[in-house]
């Protein structure tokens, strides 16, 4: 799978970890597995609620809000943005990178150069090991939207999931409109 491929769960897939999720795809490879981003997850925290900025930084990037990128690696920080002058980050395309130098960007952060609207700061992440991602998706748990990583900075949070359903139309805009407890329809 492509890197920049945003994955879209089923709505009834089961694991409380992925309920109407959407994974940004950031590293694919088949020996190793798959690391993706859960891109509509919010918490309460921020940036200076887990970690002590430098100085200089502190100012632009504390209020920086956290998503929970997926279960695993809790202790972990990871962050999406705009930014292709941050030394080691990864274009994953649409003008979105993965990582990099986390004082490089904080510094493009501190000077301007860099928009807070344009970075996205993860705790944790999503991993599959090597084929359990492709037989998730044998099993349809999950439906992809290839090359979108631009959407990342584009569509709010809270309606992240829908909003790509019904873009993706068809049988997934029907998706997009299943109760979360049908029961209660």
């Amino acid at each position: 799978m492509t890197p920049g491929t945003l994955l879209i769960s089923q709505p009834f897939l089961g694991d409380p970890n992925f309920e109407r999720s959407v994974v940004l795809v950031c590293r694919d490879a088949p020996a190793s597995g798959t690391f993706g981003l859960v891109l509509n997850r919010p918490t309460e925290l921020m940036l200076s609620d887990v970690m002590t900025l430098p100085l200089g930084s502190a100012s632009s990037a504390a209020a920086l809000p956290l998503l929970a990128g997926g279960p695993v690696g809790p202790d972990t920080l990871h962050y999406l943005h705009r930014s292709a002058g941050v030394p080691g980050a990864a274009a994953l395309g649409q003008g979105v990178y993965w990582g990099g130098e986390f004082a490089a960007l904080l510094a493009q952060l501190g000077s301007g150069a860099l928009a807070a609207a344009d970075v996205r700061l993860f705790v944790g992440y999503a991993g599959w090991g090597p084929g359990q991602l492709a037989a998730e998706r044998q099993d349809r748990r999950w439906a992809t939207h290839p090359a979108s990583a631009g959407k990342v900075f584009t569509l709010a949070t809270d309606a992240f999931w829908r909003a790509i359903l019904r873009e993706k139309g068809g049988r997934f805009q029907a998706w997009a409109n299943y109760p979360v407890d049908p029961r209660l329809n």
